[in-house]
């Protein structure tokens, strides 16, 4: 794997030499527009109206709609002048407790890995964080834009997610629909609760696929090959229930059974009647 930076994370007098590796990737299938006449690609051009031509890269700056059509422009030198624009090192800020900060904050995720000569203090950082129970908060430059970051302590490695900054995360309080007094029964809430606990399990990220893309997936492979891509029949839905205790006592035993068949699963469905919508 290929790293995207190095630089080095500092605090106090420490300074840890660091390469940072993306921690995730896209996996989305991606598609080109043609022309539906020849099935060529089409081109996008970067072209001007007002002078009526096409316009070669060196001849565009970067502008800013200051108001409705009137911009202001910046060149390449003046961003370079910006602090923070060539920095290579992640500064630490504060330490704080993990739990504390809402995931919404959360942008991108990077791992660390020491630089060279840096493996012990590597270790030391992430072994005091582990054991302390803390994350750091740090101001990092990635791809020329200052972001604001957490690094946390994972198994064996460091952890990165880049931050939306607090007046980039919109407030609740700018939707109608959220707030306002709702009349809920004990009864309901503890029902829910104990449906929640029954559908509780330790997470396991491999056990979650993205059904559209496998999907998606097959029916390019069929159409690649030539062969008919048949759809299967879509399932009858069930009837609303209108009784929410219903709903959620039939959710509670359906859970039940599921996880009973997952425990003892050479004995699943012994002596069990056929619920509706099963196969006969």
């Amino acid at each position: 794997m290929r790293s995207l930076w190095k630089g080095a994370i500092t605090f106090g007098l420490i300074y840890v030499p660091v390469k940072i590796y993306a921690a995730t990737e896209k996996k989305d299938i991606k598609f080109n527009y043609l022309h539906k006449k020849c099935h060529t690609a089409i081109q996008y051009r970067r072209f001007c109206p007002y002078c009526d031509t096409e316009v070669e890269l060196d001849e565009i700056v970067r502008g800013y709609e200051y108001e409705k059509g009137r911009y202001i422009t910046m060149m390449e030198d003046e961003l370079d002048l910006l602090p923070g624009e060539k920095n290579r090192s992640v500064d630490i800020l504060d330490f704080v407790d993990m739990h504390q900060i809402d995931p919404v904050y959360f942008d991108r995720s990077y791992y660390f890995a020491p630089g060279e000569g840096g493996k012990k203090v590597y270790e030391l950082l992430r072994r005091a964080m582990e054991e302390t129970k803390r994350a750091a908060i740090a101001r990092v430059t990635l791809r020329n834009r200052e972001s604001m970051a957490i690094i946390r302590p994972g198994p064996g490695v460091l952890i990165m997610e880049t931050m939306f900054y607090a007046d980039e995360v919109r407030s609740v309080d700018k939707i109608e629909e959220i707030g306002g007094d709702v009349a809920l029964h004990e009864n309901e809430v503890k029902m829910a609760v104990s449906l929640i606990e029954n559908l509780s399990t330790d997470f396991n990220p491999a056990k979650y696929t993205n059904a559209y893309r496998e999907k998606l997936h097959e029916v390019i492979q069929a159409k690649i090959s030539g062969r008919e891509v048949v759809e299967k029949p879509v399932a009858a839905q069930a009837e609303n229930v209108v009784d929410l205790m219903t709903a959620l006592k039939a959710s509670i035993e359906l859970a039940k059974e599921q996880r009973g068949k997952k425990r003892k699963p050479g004995r699943a469905g012994a002596g069990k009647q056929k619920t509706a919508g099963e196969n006969s």
